[in-house]
């Protein structure tokens, strides 16, 4: 199951069986704490980012629009996108659970951001394996009037609680939640990892659980306002790699 979306690189390692570890658990930094950008660039990047994290999904019916007719932004010649930040994306999970979407801001921090999505983390990577392109898109409500201003201060990637869908079909409900120790440990395991997939042995990570799958590559953050971003997986072998796309809403 695991060769169908492997992938590889040349600066890192992704085998299991090189995936350091050491008698001492490594130490996680914490996430960074970037600066707002001022008001002027902020609207700058809305005006630029309009037409790239506008939902993608239309509420109320979720349909995705054909491939050609998304409009995503042109990437530079090392695939980054003129303007985004880069971040760490890791999608794991045991083979008989739900796979998990973390965000780190490099490799060796604490994650920003822990999602568990709706889906096996086996059929998961068979679709990906299968269609090569996935759009994952993740809605969630506007507080009621009575709680704006609680709202206001809610930033997008904070929402406990999110409508999931993957390809236009609707997957139920994802949720935020906190690391755990195993979270903690899969994350010093992968330390050393910057971009490529396998699977961790049952003896590494929980002996009840089994084997533990990964992928793991740099994200493209493209934030369109405060109630949309899209993380663009950024594929180490070009256009001959699966795609990910993955949208926050706030609607």
């Amino acid at each position: 199951m695991t060769e169908s979306f492997t992938t590889s690189s040349s600066t890192t390692t992704t085998t299991t069986s090189s995936t350091s570890t050491s008698d001492s658990p490594i130490a996680l930094l914490p996430p960074s704490h970037r600066r707002t950008p001022s008001r002027p660039a902020r609207l700058f990047r809305t005006v630029r980012s309009a037409f790239r994290s506008f939902p993608i999904l239309p509420a109320p019916s979720c349909r995705l629009p054909s491939p050609s007719s998304l409009l995503v932004p042109r990437p530079t010649r090392d695939g980054h996108i003129h303007g985004a930040t880069r971040t760490t994306g890791t999608l794991f999970g045991y083979r008989k659970s739900r796979i998990t979407f973390s965000l780190q801001d490099h490799p060796r921090s604490v994650p920003l951001l822990l999602l568990d999505l709706n889906t096996p983390t086996a059929k998961f990577i068979q679709e990906m394996g299968a269609s090569g392109l996935l759009r994952v898109a993740l809605e969630c409500e506007k507080k009621t009037p009575a709680a704006a201003s609680s709202a206001a201060k809610t930033r997008l990637l904070d929402e406990p609680l999110w409508s999931a869908f993957i390809n236009g079909r609707s997957i139920g409900y994802s949720s935020r939640r906190e690391p755990t120790d195993v979270d903690v440990k899969v994350m010093q395991l992968l330390h050393a990892v910057s971009m490529g997939a396998g699977v961790l042995p049952a003896d590494l990570t929980d002996p009840v659980d089994g084997e533990l799958t990964y992928m793991r590559a740099y994200f493209d953050r493209v934030v369109g306002s405060k109630d949309s971003e899209t993380f663009y997986m950024l594929n180490p072998e070009g256009n001959s790699g699966p795609e990910l796309t993955v949208f926050f809403v706030r609607i």
